[in-house]
């Protein structure tokens, strides 16, 4: 059923597509002519004494109903066309069209028609689509011409390219058979050009002074010459970022490398001299000033750039003509390791002028008489709390008592574990610090819980990192203060744990904590106090 419908309304829509709107007008007009002409009939037929079911009238009858069926399906049609019209889509209706101020501001009146578009909403739409249009059309003229002027610029690029590529092997001629000119007149191009080159990888030190000393042999002294020395490729490398990815190579290298590490252990003496080597690493490239005397002699200053502590160093070394070994003092005031003591008051070469090496290499074992080299056990967690949390710590309650905390303070909990041992701090930390010490309160997880209060020994380990300021402050102002008792507070825990009397039953706990540090006696008193203080330089540890 619904297949005849589908089919039949797709016949009205074609039968539609074939109908001429007037036609079907002067259609419906007849129609109505004739109904009401019939009706008009009927009304004389009843009035001059016809009945209702004579054949007269039942004919006259029939007939409207053809007509009535005439009148339905115009109307039908006219239904379909309206729908049809208010349903259809416009193509300028997809246009994006300027706005209607900007249309009267940009376009010519005889295009905008103010007086007529203003009023009349479809008129003002065709004046904008011509608008658009003439838009349109200079944009296309436009781009027709950008597209010509750019191939021409395209062919003049090329011509250009081409003849400076044929130029180049010319110019490499002529530079060459110039050298000889260059070198009698003193004026070395291809020397330069080389040189400044090389330049661009300078760092900027060297390079300042290179164009310094440069442009100073040229305008004053033609006796003073500079030159670049070292290794051009590897200071691209330093100079270039470093990529993420690398080939396999590489990969299979360091591997190989790690490997290798993890075999042999390097001792504290190589490691010392690998960072002594890492922090004096020169920069691959290098300056060399020469300056020649009236005979013939030559003073050679080699300039480095130390990269880690970015400062420069300069060596000499004296060329003569004649050899100086037989006189007696002219050997030794031409010695390169003390031609240059002294240029200014109190420069002998001994300190570095940048301030930063100056603290950099002050810090180096301000705090190895503080503690011993080897420290195993370690911070493992560092975080802050509230006051209210700290209030709630059952080991902190004689330091609320006697009123050594306020609300204003920064409270933290420190964890220092080793193996099965985790030594719990709570610190206490004053906005005035480092005048205000840090304040520890210690509990112990090691074979049951104990803390300052129920162990003499974390009592006298509270005392080492509270009490004893004056070891722990390093140099002024004392920035290094928690820092320190923290790692004090590392090496009691070892202490504590590696002289913790041998129990009888055997269990595991000195032979998890092996004797390491160096005791003179492990208790002492009826306290059975350890030694916590740390002598240096002997390394051992003794009571206080």
């Amino acid at each position: 059923m619904s297949r005849v419908q589908d089919v039949r309304v797709y016949n009205e829509e074609v039968e539609l597509e074939g109908r001429d709107p007037q036609q079907d007008y002067m259609l419906y007009k007849d129609t109505c002519a004739a109904l009401a002409k019939l009706m008009d009939e009927i009304q004389e037929l009843k009035a001059g004494g016809e009945k209702v079911g004579s054949v007269e009238i039942e004919e006259r009858r029939r007939q409207c109903s053809v007509h009535f069926i005439t009148l339905k399906k115009l109307n039908r049609l006219a239904h379909m066309r309206l729908k049809k019209g208010r349903d259809q889509t416009h193509e300028h209706e997809e246009i994006e069209l300027v706005s209607e101020e900007e249309f009267f501001q940009e376009a010519p009146p005889e295009i905008s028609r103010p007086d007529v578009t203003r009023d009349d909403h479809h008129q003002l739409t065709l004046a904008r689509l011509d608008w658009e249009l003439e838009q349109r059309k200079r944009l296309a003229e436009q781009y027709k011409m950008s597209l010509a002027r750019k191939e021409k610029i395209q062919k003049a690029i090329e011509q250009k390219r081409e003849y400076l590529s044929s130029l180049q092997p010319g110019l490499q001629n002529i530079m060459q058979a110039s050298l000889p000119v260059q070198e009698y007149l003193s004026m070395p191009f291809e020397q330069m050009q080389k040189q400044a080159e090389v330049a661009r990888h300078l760092p900027p030190p060297l390079y300042v002074l290179l164009v310094q000393a440069g442009a100073y042999g040229q305008a004053c002294d033609k006796n003073l010459s500079v030159s670049i020395s070292g290794d051009v490729d590897e200071a691209k490398a330093l100079s270039r970022p470093p990529e993420d990815s690398q080939d396999d190579e590489s990969d299979s290298d360091a591997e190989e490398e790690q490997q290798n590490t993890k075999r042999r252990r390097a001792t504290v003496g190589v490691q010392l001299d690998d960072k002594r080597k890492e922090m004096l690493r020169r920069h691959p490239l290098s300056l060399c000033v020469d300056l020649k005397c009236k005979d013939g002699s030559i003073l050679h200053l080699f300039f480095y750039y130390l990269m880690n502590l970015n400062i420069l160093t300069v060596k000499t070394k004296v060329s003569t003509t004649t050899d100086l070994s037989g006189a007696i003092s002219a050997g030794e005031l031409l010695n390169s390791e003390s031609l240059l003591n002294c240029l200014y008051a109190s420069d002998h070469g001994k300190e570095t002028p940048n301030p930063a090496n100056r603290y950099q290499f002050d810090k180096v074992g301000e705090c190895q008489h503080l503690f011993p080299a080897k420290v195993v056990s370690g911070l493992t967690r560092w975080t802050m709390m509230s006051h209210q949390e700290f209030t709630e710590l059952g080991f902190v309650q004689h330091v609320l008592k006697a009123r050594l905390v306020c609300e204003t303070d920064l409270f933290f909990m420190a964890v220092v574990e080793r193996g099965t041992a985790r030594l719990l701090a709570a610190v206490v930390v004053n906005p005035r610090y480092p005048e205000v010490t840090p304040l520890f309160s210690l509990s112990l997880h090691w074979k049951g819980e104990r803390s300052g209060r129920t162990d003499d020994n974390l009592r006298a380990m509270e005392s080492e990192v509270n009490v004893f300021r004056s070891e722990l402050q390093g140099p002024r102002p004392g920035l290094q203060l928690l820092t320190n008792q923290i790692q004090r507070l590392c090496v009691c825990l070892d202490v504590y744990l590696e002289t913790e009397s041998q129990v009888s039953d055997g269990s595991e706990g000195p032979k998890e904590f092996p004797r390491e540090k160096m005791c003179l006696r492990t208790a002492r008193g009826p306290s059975r106090l350890k030694p916590f203080k740390y002598n240096h330089p002997q390394g051992f540890f003794s009571h206080r």
